[in-house]
């Protein structure tokens, strides 16, 4: 496999503002990609990838991840191709179920969501490629639509998902899938495999960052987020190959007792660790079948900007 294509997410709680900033230096460092966060009730992802996109000329934004049901789709796509007219080439669109809690607060609740989530991306696919579309699902009604001005260059749409059903809907209607933090190798495999999709089906990884001088400040470092997601369900965290021991270790001792994990645990984890531990992540990832990784920053806004540092000399290293 070719090495990934190195990015930098942008993080949900950074003011508006400093995605000019972010974007701009990833793009004079030579860095592939920036995708920025759409969660619910933070910033926006299209404003963002807006600015991101007329600040920039080669930096290629994803969009990470539009929840299916958060705007109607004829709406999803008449952004999408209007982001991809003023950029041709260089807007990736994530779109995904949407955090069920989330929509819930938003009276949006979708009784389906795998199903919601089909007839969404089908759809939005559908009319960046300027076709006029009459559907009536479960979940999506739309009755002679037609984009006036579809972009020229269509933007890969790709499904934020985990488990094996949604991966499996990824590989039928989607041109790719996002896999979210703790995905590692056998993670990225399984995915590959669950998604049965074609050659060209495009696999897009987000992975924590956090690069220091000594192993042990790094893992003290990401010991809470690692033990955050071990309270939820999480397939990529299924997959590790020391699933039941970190889970085992977590529930003795706590976030303090993942510290001590063997270093071939935390690589299967993120790029967290020394720089050539984290070249080494992104290496394995590509190697699994990742076409793009992009490196999750600290939520605290100054350790963010320093980090785009490491993002830039892992991008080079790499390539």
């Amino acid at each position: 496999m070719s090495p990934p294509a190195v990015g930098m997410c942008f993080d949900r709680t950074y003011p508006p503002l400093a995605i000019v900033e972010f974007a701009e230096r990833l793009e004079a460092g030579g860095v592939d990609q920036l995708w920025v966060i759409e969660d619910c009730f933070y910033t926006a992802g299209i404003s963002l990838a807006a600015v991101a996109l007329a600040r920039t000329q080669r930096l290629h934004v994803g969009i990470g991840i539009l929840p299916a049901v958060a705007r109607n789709p004829a709406i999803t796509a008449m952004e999408l191709a209007t982001l991809a007219n003023l950029a041709p080439g260089r807007v990736i669109a994530g779109i995904g179920h949407g955090v069920q809690s989330w929509m819930e607060q938003m009276g949006a609740r979708t009784p389906s969501p795998l199903t919601t989530l089909e007839e969404v991306i089908t759809v939005v696919r559908q009319l960046i490629r300027g076709e006029r579309v009459n559907v009536t699902g479960r979940e999506v009604r739309l009755a002679e639509v037609q984009l006036d001005q579809p972009p020229a260059v269509v933007p890969p749409v790709l499904a934020g998902v985990r488990g094996p059903r949604s991966l499996a809907l990824a590989g039928r209607v989607a041109d790719g899938v996002v896999l979210a933090e703790a995905a590692g190798a056998a993670y990225v495999r399984g995915a590959v495999q669950q998604s049965n999709a074609s050659d060209s089906f495009r696999v897009s990884v987000f992975s924590s960052l956090c690069v220091e001088a000594d192993r042990r400040t790094a893992y003290r470092c990401m010991a809470p987020v690692v033990a955050n997601w071990l309270l939820s369900p999480n397939p990529a965290i299924d997959a590790h190959s020391h699933a039941d021991e970190l889970h085992e270790r977590f529930a003795a001792g706590g976030a303090d007792a993942l510290v001590d994990m063997p270093r071939e645990w935390w690589l299967e984890l993120g790029a967290i660790d020394t720089f050539e531990d984290a070249l080494e992540h992104l290496t394995l990832l590509g190697d699994a079948g990742a076409h793009d990784v992009s490196l999750f920053p600290a939520p605290e806004l100054e350790v963010g900007r320093h980090q785009v540092d490491d993002v830039v000399a892992l991008a080079a290293a790499l390539h």
